[in-house]
């Protein structure tokens, strides 16, 4: 199979990855950024569901693996430099592993300091599905 060709510019850890945004097929919510290798790539083209390259445990990983909350693709797209992709997808549960639905639930204010406020509701507790850190 012929896979286009991009431009996995990012190196971690010895890895070449490219940057990586989730985002809700339906709403256009950003859900989450991650890195994809070039298998994670190629995994997610071939199942239809989203798999990513974890910088931390530094393998590849399956969105979903472990809580259940997969991604199904919709739709691809890249940027005119190819160093980036967006997949629009179908989230089933929460796309963050803190419980949320989007990975981007805090917003930065500036009320005498800047401060980190929680707008959105949490879903899950992350400790029923991934045990106590």
């Amino acid at each position: 199979m012929d896979y286009p060709q991009l431009n996995f510019r990012h190196q971690i850890n010895g890895e070449k990855l490219i940057i990586v945004i989730a985002q809700d097929y339906r709403t256009s919510e950003v859900l989450m950024v991650a890195y994809m290798n070039f298998e994670a790539f190629k995994m997610t083209l071939e199942t239809g569901k989203a798999h990513y390259w974890s910088t931390s445990r530094n393998k590849l990983w399956f969105k979903g693996e472990s809580s259940g909350h997969i991604q199904t693709v919709m739709e691809i797209l890249t940027d005119c430099d190819k160093d980036a992709l967006l997949l629009k997808v179908k989230q089933e549960g929460a796309a963050c592993h803190e419980g949320y639905y989007t990975c981007f639930y805090r917003e930065i204010t500036n009320d005498n300091g800047f401060n980190l406020n929680i707008i959105k509701e949490k879903i899950f507790e992350p400790e029923k599905i991934y045990g106590e850190k």
